[in-house]
């Protein structure tokens, strides 16, 4: 059994249809087709039931599924361990984060970086979603958490403060404001909530009630910048609006953690060292930004 009619069946089970398990790939969903009937005709049984919801596993599936996870892991701590032994200040580095901290942060760090090694290849994927470090789906994370995995190491680099913004247009419609629950608020979705702030917020302010909600941090920063009402932010995203005022100050009981973290395995490989240090020594001028100690106030 080849490695690679491995990965054809854990993509399929992980995204439940060809078409997504194409995307994982990067290949035609054809080939992903193609390749499914093969494997079955040469094994003789079937691998996936094909459902109206998507492509279920059968048992036969399912076994193959759980051995070809154990090879992948095991394939991945090969990679991690070769990879650690890498002493060149050249090659790709994939490097996961948020949009807000890639506009308001990060950007400049990386444009920096790339100028001072131009033999190291920077792949940026901005996401919300947790890459999977330890499969090597990415190699840093630069992230806000108060609870960062415990398989992973990495470098603490401020604490993210978080206020409540509007824009001065709506203070302006809106006069002082005095009672922040009296107000349109901006906010994330639910489950968001409940990952982003646990029970704090509703501890801090029972009585609020978001009447806008989006799932990202972007969205609740451009409804506040169309005038919709008020929002957390973080104050490295709210202090680099020129538009947006703080109707509030910081609320040291939400704030997040800025990290950079990696696999242990891969800590010491040259080109991950060199820029988890340039990366974290640069983020050291926008302190003041990132712990919000300079506020836009009305």
């Amino acid at each position: 059994m080849e490695w690679d009619n491995l990965r054809y069946i854990l993509a399929i089970a992980r995204a439940k249809s060809v078409v997504g398990a194409a995307r994982q790939l990067k290949v035609h969903h054809t080939t992903v087709f193609r390749r499914l009937n093969a494997l079955e005709e040469s094994l003789g049984v079937r691998l996936f039931e094909r459902l109206s919801t998507g492509y279920a596993l059968t048992l036969a599936g399912e076994q193959m599924y759980q051995n070809a996870v154990e090879i992948e892991e095991k394939i991945a701590t090969v990679e991690r361990h070769i990879s650690g032994q890498d002493r060149q200040v050249k090659g790709t580095i994939r490097v996961t984060t948020t949009a807000s901290l890639l506009r308001y942060l990060l950007t400049p760090c990386f444009a920096a970086f790339i100028r001072e090694y131009p033999e190291i290849e920077l792949e940026i994927l901005e996401s919300n979603q947790q890459y999977n470090l330890t499969k090597r789906d990415a190699d840093i994370a630069i992230r806000t958490t108060n609870n960062p995995p415990e398989h992973l190491v990495g470098r603490k680099i401020a604490k993210a403060a978080i206020a409540i913004y509007a824009s001065k247009n709506y203070l302006v419609a809106n006069g002082k404001i005095d009672n922040i629950t009296e107000h349109t608020w901006i906010g994330l979705e639910e489950s968001l909530v409940r990952i982003m702030y646990g029970n704090k917020l509703r501890q801090l302010l029972p009585q609020f009630k978001f009447q806008y909600q989006v799932n990202t941090l972007m969205g609740i920063l451009y409804a506040l910048l169309n005038d919709m009402g008020i929002g957390l932010l973080f104050c490295y995203m709210g202090n680099s609006e020129p538009n947006l005022q703080t109707v509030y100050p910081t609320i040291p009981e939400l704030a997040k953690d800025l990290w950079i973290l990696t696999h242990p395995d891969i800590r010491h490989v040259a080109r991950i060292s060199i820029f988890v240090d340039f990366i974290a020594e640069a983020l050291k001028s926008k302190i003041d930004l990132i712990e919000g100690i300079a506020l836009h106030t009305s």
